[in-house]
């Protein structure tokens, strides 16, 4: 994640990316979904989990609609008014002025807090060359509550409000493009994109309500996926699978080692056909790498029961 490094001049001078820009509208979207079950009743038939955000079409499509449409509102009230939306895009931290603009506070477990939405939220911001009233920043409100620490899998959030990246399972399922490290694999379990732990035990969530913008198109192909013939997929069927998909982003190569990852963890001996045809004669490297361990260890489990 090096371009974080690079982008860091220009986060400091919001005039290098909106010439004259004097304000930040930020702004959040509710995704808040009730969670599925995890696994499927048959014992036989592994499944992973994905991170509830990317159970729906990708947001940035959904998220820079909405965001030019409020800039093209605003647009028409200020006449002559220049802007420039962002979400994950361009040098713009949304977490941080989302912060700053009240919209929430940062959690312990270093995400936005919001009261009426809990954890579950995308965020975006608008650039304007105009000056608009401040609005105050939110107040903390984790008091002593630490239940997201300990909910990590990897052990992450080393201390409050302080995070390893480098531990953080959405890292490693998403960002991260080589080999996961050993040690960390069998901490994982059955994540094949992204993690909700952290997120997911925060108590503000109670208060959150279902989403309900109908851009919001969920994926029944991505709740509770079978791993198994995930193992199966070529290229051209990843990117048909999982078109207009957050999961797209970590290619199949990346992809598939995560679902071998979470075999691996599940052990399930009836994975043991596709990991070795996988092992054997897959065109990725680091795929090929992922499955033999995987291998490795349902072989090792099935060791330990005999």
């Amino acid at each position: 994640m090096n371009y974080l490094q690079r982008q860091e001049p220009a986060r400091a001078l919001p005039a290098s990316v909106l010439a004259g820009a004097r304000s930040v509208v930020a702004v959040a979207l509710n995704y808040h979904l009730p969670e599925a079950p995890l696994f499927s009743d048959d014992p036989r038939t592994p499944r992973g989990i994905v991170a509830r955000y990317a159970r729906y079409d990708d947001y940035h499509t959904l998220m820079w609609e909405r965001l030019n449409a409020l800039l093209a509102a605003i647009a028409k009230q200020f006449t002559g008014v220049t802007g420039k939306a962002f979400c994950d895009t361009g040098p713009v931290t949304e977490r941080d002025l989302a912060m700053r603009a009240g919209i929430g506070w940062i959690g312990k477990h270093t995400n936005l807090i919001e009261r009426r939405m809990g954890n579950f939220f995308f965020l975006g911001a608008i650039l304007v060359d105009l000056a608009l009233d401040v609005d105050p920043p939110e107040s903390t409100h984790c008091g002593t509550c630490s239940r997201c620490m300990p909910a990590c899998p990897t052990g992450a959030i080393i201390a409050p409000y302080q995070l390893d990246a480098r531990r953080c399972v959405s890292y490693l399922t998403i960002e991260l493009k080589g080999s996961i490290p050993v040690e960390l694999r069998p901490l994982i379990g059955n994540r094949i994109y992204g993690c909700d732990d952290c997120l997911a035990v925060c108590p503000w969530n109670r208060f959150a309500k279902a989403a309900s913008d109908p851009g919001l198109r969920a994926r029944t192909d991505v709740d509770a996926p079978e791993l198994i013939p995930l193992l199966s997929l070529d290229d051209d069927r990843f990117r048909d699978r999982f078109r207009n998909s957050p999961i797209r982003r970590t290619k199949r190569r990346g992809f598939l080692r995560n679902v071998c990852v979470a075999l691996g963890n599940i052990a399930d001996a009836a994975a043991l056909p596709a990991l070795a045809r996988v092992a054997e004669s897959d065109g990725e490297p680091l795929v090929r790498e992922h499955a033999a361990w995987a291998i490795e260890r349902i072989e090792g489990a099935q060791r330990k029961r005999t």
